[in-house]
């Protein structure tokens, strides 16, 4: 018989966390993410969205399985969370379940959701967007259900049945999240550098990384850019002082100078382009937790360890009024003249790029930028009488 069981103590907690070791127990691609991280997510006193919206965990119990560990019955887990600033911006108001992992068993699977989605209707949800996050869209937010590689830091990693478990449930694809990869052992189109040169030479634009001992003036740069460059997305929220100098800060442990560029035209901040190492790449030797012994490997592995050859971009901008006159392309060939002389790294994955942003898709592209995985935002309408309409596209 199986039983769900709310996530209402330590104890239930745990089992919430480490439920996930066993579904990929023997997948040699998966990367457990940080426990920290996770339990960040979930605490009203680190996680800014619990002041306009609430969250619910569950974990799925059978009883007719006994083991001789702690974590023995149970075969799945599940989120559900509302953001109230933008649930109301929907068609029908909409929530969001997330962090779902669950054996290959369908009914099991419908529980979890219909769990989820009847906690939603009691807060007055009309839909379901999944699988999400209760936070910021560029940290675990849809399903995997192309490219089953070793995942980027706080991307969402699964096995490739959960695309069935979710669409025979009922849900449909609202949008998908591109992540493209540049290999910067191939050159660059040679079209870029009449372009670059000609930016040098009338003197208008200059491409500059940042420098560690002088953040707070980056911050302020980062936030000009962008909350100019996306204000155009639908639920957009402007980004605040605060907010850029922490994000800065927070980036400070693992952030490299020569990886975090920004362009400006006489001065004025228009474009970033901001690259980290691939965390996972040392994550990975700490089995999810960034305890004492585990930030000492993490700390050894990130002094030492050259295997790690990839870099992921998080953020990619140019403001409207200086897309279309070559500052893409002119910011990345600055950064290549710094990046690859050291011949540290040999790749930039940049991910999620929304489907209906086609102004990013075009913009990867033109950087030789080559598509290799996908994810898909599911919605699902409590209603199906009603129309379903895709995410909008932005022109």
């Amino acid at each position: 018989m199986m039983k769900i069981v709310e996530v209402r103590d330590r104890a239930t907690e745990g089992k919430f966390l480490q439920h996930p070791f066993s579904i990929y127990s023997n997948d040699a691609n998966w990367i457990a993410p940080l426990k920290q991280d996770l339990e960040k997510i979930f605490n009203p006193n680190k996680n800014k969205h619990f002041e306009h919206g609430e969250c619910i965990r569950w974990i799925l119990i059978d009883d007719n399985i006994v083991g001789d560990n702690t974590n023995s019955g149970i075969i799945g887990r599940i989120a559900a969370f509302i953001n109230y600033d933008t649930a109301k911006n929907e068609e029908q108001p909409t929530g969001g379940c997330g962090f779902f992992e669950c054996s290959n068993n369908q009914e099991a699977a419908n529980l979890l959701f219909d769990t989820a989605k009847n906690w939603l209707q009691q807060k007055g949800m009309q839909a379901m967007d999944g699988p999400i996050n209760f936070g910021e869209r560029n940290a675990w937010w849809g399903l995997l259900v192309e490219g089953f590689t070793p995942a980027t830091y706080q991307m969402n990693y699964n096995p490739p049945y959960y695309r069935q478990l979710f669409e025979a449930y009922g849900f449909k694809d609202y949008f998908q999240q591109y992540s493209y990869r540049i290999d910067l052992r191939e050159k660059r189109p040679e079209r870029y550098q009449p372009v670059f040169e000609r930016m040098r030479r009338t003197g208008d634009y200059t491409f500059r990384h940042i420098e560690k001992n002088n953040l707070k003036n980056y911050a302020a740069d980062f936030r000009s850019v962008y909350n100019r460059t996306w204000k155009f997305l639908p639920n957009f929220h402007e980004m605040s002082e605060e907010q850029s100098l922490q994000m800065m800060n927070s980036m400070k442990p693992v952030l490299l100078d020569y990886l975090c560029w920004f362009g400006y035209y006489k001065d004025e901040p228009v474009a970033i382009f901001i690259m980290l190492p691939e965390l996972n790449g040392w994550f990975k030797h700490v089995n999810g937790n960034l305890n004492i012994v585990g930030l000492l490997k993490f700390l050894w592995y990130k002094t030492f360890d050259k295997t790690n050859r990839k870099i992921f971009g998080i953020i990619f901008g140019v403001v409207p009024e200086h897309q279309k006159k070559g500052v893409e392309a002119a910011i990345v060939m600055a950064a290549d003249e710094v990046v690859i002389p050291k011949n540290r790294w040999d790749e930039i994955e940049l991910v999620w790029i929304g489907d209906f942003n086609s102004r990013m898709i075009k913009t990867c592209e033109t950087l030789g930028a080559k598509l290799f995985k996908r994810h898909i935002t599911y919605r699902k309408l409590f209603d199906e009488t009603k129309p379903f309409r895709r995410h909008p596209v932005i022109e």
